[in-house]
């Protein structure tokens, strides 16, 4: 069936194939161990320093963010640093990423997560893909942010700033 013009701008069709990937976007499965007294996630084991999970990253800075029911922090990158996300399985966040890299092979790609929503998982955000989200529980959302800069680049992360 064609679409009209109009209908191309304004709608969407839902797609149940395998859902975009960008490159260098990370997902990583957290374990989440349960007992009658409450749940543990381990969200890092470090050696010498590293997580195990990103062997080439150094951690820099670790953030803890809180987002008000139904808002909206969208879109911020960086162009040196990678951000690690984490949102505890309490809460609910749609994370909306773009790849805007020129000349990447994921360049325009667009990935949305539901993070948290029962799950533990962490994801790792590269430099020039831009990055946003939006909190989809009934109270405040805590998006955990860790910066991590590529070990070859010490010192290249450049300082905090309030809302990166």
């Amino acid at each position: 069936m064609d679409l009209t013009p109009a209908a191309k701008r304004a709608f969407q069709t839902q797609s149940y194939g395998p859902a975009p990937t960008i490159e260098g976007v990370e997902i990583i499965e957290l374990k989440r161990f349960a007992d009658d007294g409450g749940s543990m996630t381990e969200l890092a084991r470090l050696t010498s320093g590293a997580p195990q999970a990103f062997q080439d990253f150094e951690v820099r800075q670790i953030n803890y963010s809180e987002v008000e029911p139904g808002a909206i922090k969208a879109f911020h990158l960086h162009q040196r640093q990678t951000d690690v996300w984490y949102v505890p399985p309490s809460d609910r966040m749609l994370v909306v990423l773009l790849d805007v890299r020129q000349g990447s092979k994921t360049e325009g790609t667009r990935m949305r997560l539901t993070m948290g929503a029962g799950g533990s998982r962490m994801v790792r955000i590269p430099p020039g893909v831009a990055h946003g989200v939006r909190n989809l529980a009934a109270s405040i959302s805590r998006p955990s942010r860790r910066r991590v800069t590529r070990a070859g680049c010490r010192g290249t992360t450049p300082a905090p700033r309030s809302g990166t």
